[in-house]
């Protein structure tokens, strides 16, 4: 894997691919998302980027927004199905196939 290699984000709003971002970014955040999730049982969206944020490397942010990527990793593992969202505000749940990711990982 090169450190420039990408991956394809779905977004479950628009039904479409929307962008490439770098794996070396995309794998800690999901990993960092499914984390903190798991810890909680549910997590309001509210709190996702801090702990994204306390759970990745802190030069992994130096050049790139916690925020934007969080929320775009966030998005892509609702399209996929591994994550729940319910209610307003937002509070975030692992789907029996966000379980099953967290396992193998």
């Amino acid at each position: 894997m090169t450190n420039d290699e990408r991956i394809m984000m779905q977004n479950p709003n628009t039904g479409r691919d929307d962008m490439r971002i770098r794996v070396a970014i995309f794998e800690p955040t999901r990993d960092a998302i499914l984390a903190a999730i798991d810890d909680a049982g549910e997590l309001p969206n509210s709190e996702l980027i801090s702990e994204v944020e306390a759970r990745t490397p802190p030069e992994l942010w130096a050049d790139n927004s916690v925020a934007w990527f969080t929320t775009t990793v966030k998005l892509h593992l609702e399209a996929t199905g591994l994550l729940a969202k319910n209610g307003s505000p937002q509070i975030l749940s692992l789907t029996d196939k966000g379980n099953a990711a967290l396992l193998d990982s």
